[in-house]
């Protein structure tokens, strides 16, 4: 730890005398005073960078000037050995015309440093715009991050608010509650934190650190209801009034956010289908050239193993940049972590839990301790496909190494090729062992155990809206929430009416409800379902009548249903349209290999027979061999398979893993057909 702190406080001071150094430079060329500060310095705090302005524009500067530097050096060396190369001889000119005998040996002389300085100080121009602007760019980039955050979190927020005023807590302490819930909300959490620390560190009254995070927060929407809410409390009106006022309003705009970001998407699917579809054109505009005489090996290779990746990734990036993910783990944190269990699951997998705490101060803790680790791994032996179901990437501990061993074989085999001509003569056999094999081998297991694992805790807000509204009902006739627990239980079905009773028996074996109602979230760690809990959880302390605020959990729920089945709806039509495109593409693939190009290279063939030694060239003569052509095309389509799949599961579940089940089904359709075709 003291090393880490060294090497923490070393970095810092290299950053600070940077900005040091440079911090003259700044008071040249900016305005202390001026709006391009003014703007760094606002979205410094949005950002939560605990940055002065000055420092870091100062450190900006540096990095500039340092990469500047370097990259007028490497322009000046390259503008030198250009010029040399290329320029150096015949006479001078200039826009064309010729110039004047007189004055020839001047512009010869000077020519050579000339174009060697233009070509340095155009490197060390953009080497400075590019160090300069992306350190600038970064507080920028983590302020629309937060506010796409706030503004996501931002109606279960309010409504988490206005459940607490309807349980009868005051301003202060929802204001209070809702900071202390960042293991939920997130970043609107981190928000009112900052409100409460300023009224509690720097004795401000709220209603003023109200005011000032309204000013302060990324957030526009945030920002127009901390300044509504502000009103209210000088006007003493009616919290809880106004909350659910917001609650309804904001709940409205979610789902209104949601049918954009779907509408985004839509367009984004169009764009797909012609993004594409480019790579496919220009490969068939590349063979054809080469069939007239000028071959395009290397563009080829550049096509099918750089652009068609670099274009898949680019569209990924682009969705990435409208979807909106769960900001938070779903893990509800203890309250005092010190004394309560560490958080079931969340735990790694050298983790022995909470006898390490006590581990050296009595030997039975040791003891405990060492056979703990026995135990656990006793536990894994005897249900494997439990552990690997609640940690899915632990698979690929076992696929990796089964991979490297079936790739071994293959090559000591013969059976995957190690040269580019052994690929060439049988692109199938080789590509089979060399991408198939592994990808088959490492995604099959992954996918499943992902899907299980999706499943299984998401099953469990199947029936989460229905429940919540029994368990209202229930409370509402004086049960309290525990009495309302087991009747619920007793009365409906599923695994959430299971896990109803285990929290009732828990609570009767001394368990705390609120420790039962937080073990059961950390079961599942799902965000939606974390945030029901922490509602409900934080409502029951204050009393047992939490009806109205159960009936909020239930219409929250409802809402996020709604959205959820709008988006399963919208999304399975984009991934129709990505799956489709690639089937296209796969088979006009298919039958240019078939169709097109074998036949034409028998009318080549045909050509230079009947040509008999001529001089004149025939058609197709620089042609690419048809073993490279088909190796080119089946890897073409072997990477647009993988990066469709993966596409299409980001689109349906903004998740990298859950494409993994669309690369088994597009990689077995691409091997199939390619089986067929050759």
């Amino acid at each position: 730890m003291s090393l880490e702190r060294r090497q923490s406080g070393s970095r810092i001071g290299e950053a600070g005398s940077l900005g040091d150094t440079f911090y003259p430079l700044f008071r040249r060329l900016f305005d202390e005073d001026g709006d391009f500060v003014a703007n760094v310095e606002t979205k410094l705090g949005e950002s939560r960078m605990a940055d002065n302005v000055e420092m870091f524009l100062s450190r900006a500067l540096a990095v500039g000037t340092i990469a500047g530097t370097s990259l007028w050096l490497v322009g000046m060396l390259l503008g030198y050995l250009l010029v040399t190369t290329l320029f150096a001889g015949g006479a001078p000119s200039f826009l064309g015309l010729g110039l004047p005998e007189s004055i020839l040996p001047i512009v010869q002389a000077l020519k050579l440093p000339f174009l060697v300085f233009v070509s340095g100080l155009v490197f060390g121009t953009i080497g400075f715009l590019v160090g300069f602007g992306s350190l600038v760019s970064i507080p920028y980039f983590r302020a629309s991050a937060r506010e796409r955050e706030i503004n996501v979190m931002l109606s279960d927020a309010v409504s988490f608010m206005y459940a607490l005023s309807v349980g009868g807590l005051n301003q202060l302490d929802i204001l209070e509650s809702i900071a202390d819930a960042d293991d939920t909300y997130g970043e609107v959490a981190k928000e009112f934190q900052s409100i409460v620390l300023e009224t509690e560190y720097f004795d401000t009254d709220y209603r003023t650190a109200i005011r000032n995070q309204a000013i302060r927060t990324p957030s526009d929407e945030l920002s127009q209801f901390l300044t509504d809410m502000l009103s209210i409390v000088d006007s003493g009106g009616n919290m809880t009034d106004f909350l659910e006022d917001q609650k309804d309003k904001y709940m409205r705009t979610s789902k209104q956010e949601q049918q954009r970001m779907l509408e985004t998407l839509e367009l984004f699917g169009e764009m797909y289908m012609t993004l594409s579809l480019f790579p496919l054109l220009l490969i068939i505009i590349l063979v054809v050239m080469s069939m007239m005489g000028n071959a395009s090996t290397q563009l080829m290779y550049i096509t099918v193993y750089g652009l068609i990746p670099l274009i898949n990734v680019a569209f990924l990036v682009l969705v990435s940049t409208v979807t909106s993910d769960e900001s938070s783990s779903g893990y509800l944190q203890p309250d005092d972590p010190e004394k309560e269990a560490l958080i079931e699951g969340q735990t790694n997998l050298f983790d022995l839990g909470l006898i390490e705490r006590y581990k050296g101060e009595y030997s039975v803790f040791d003891r405990i301790n060492d056979r703990e680790g026995t135990h656990q791994a006793l536990e894994i032996m005897r249900s494997p496909h439990i552990f690997f179901r609640d940690n899915p990437l632990y698979v690929l501990a076992l696929t990796v190494p089964a991979t490297l061993t079936a790739l071994v074989i293959s090559v000591l085999m013969g059976w995957a090729p190690t040269s580019l001509e052994g690929m060439m003569s049988d692109p199938l056999q080789g590509t089979f062992f060399w991408l198939y094999v592994p990808a088959y081998i490492n995604f099959i297991p992954l996918a499943i155990f992902h899907e299980w694992n999706v499943r299984h805790r998401k099953a469990i807000i199947g029936k989460l809206s229905e429940n919540l509204r029994k368990l209202s009902s229930a409370n509402e006739t004086g049960m309290t929430l525990l009495e309302s627990l087991k009747v619920v239980a007793n009365t409906s079905s599923g695994r959430l009416a299971d896990e109803f009773t285990i929290m009732n028996r828990k609570v009767q074996y001394g368990t705390s409800l609120k420790q039962a109602l937080r073990e059961f979230n950390n079961k599942y760690h799902v965000p939606r379902l974390a945030r029901t809990v922490k509602l409900v959880s934080e409502a029951q302390e204050a009393s047992n009548q939490i009806q109205d605020v159960l009936s909020t959990a239930a219409q929250a729920s409802e809402n996020q249903d709604d959205i959820d089945r709008d988006r399963k709806s919208r999304t399975r039509m984009q991934v129709v349209i990505v799956i489709m495109t690639f089937l296209t593409l796969l088979g006009v693939i298919a039958m240019l290999k078939v169709q097109f190009f074998e036949t034409m290279a028998g009318l080549s063939q045909q050509a230079s027979s009947a040509d008999g030694g001529s001089s004149v060239q025939s058609i197709g003569s620089d042609m690419p061999g048809p073993d490279l052509l088909s190796m080119l095309f089946l890897h073409a389509v072997t990477l647009q398979a993988i990066s469709s799949a993966i596409i299409a599961g980001y689109i349906r579940n903004v998740s990298l893993v859950a494409g993994l089940k669309y690369a088994v089904a597009l990689l077995t359709v691409t091997l199939s057909v390619w089986i067929v075709v050759s």
